[in-house]
């Protein structure tokens, strides 16, 4: 698997995520860390500059839709 494939998949992973639980992936639940220190790693990446064009218009898509829930009661 080579390291788009791997990035896409990640990138999958988290969309779905934010799409079935209207939130993003939560630091302090265990299941949802590695998603969460992916999208973390992301934005470090995108603030240094170094994400790719594609990648940083398919992420920013990504935290676009994360702010929409962002707000949002997780327990209700």
């Amino acid at each position: 698997m080579d390291q788009d494939t791997r990035w896409l998949t990640r990138y999958n992973e988290v969309k779905s995520f934010i799409e079935v639980n209207k939130r993003n992936p939560s630091k302090y639940v265990d299941s949802e860390r590695g998603l969460r220190n992916w999208v973390k790693q992301q934005k470090k990446l995108m603030n240094a500059g170094a994400l790719e064009d594609q990648r940083l218009n398919m992420f920013n898509e990504l935290l676009e839709m994360g702010e929409r829930y962002k707000r949002k009661n997780q327990y209700q």
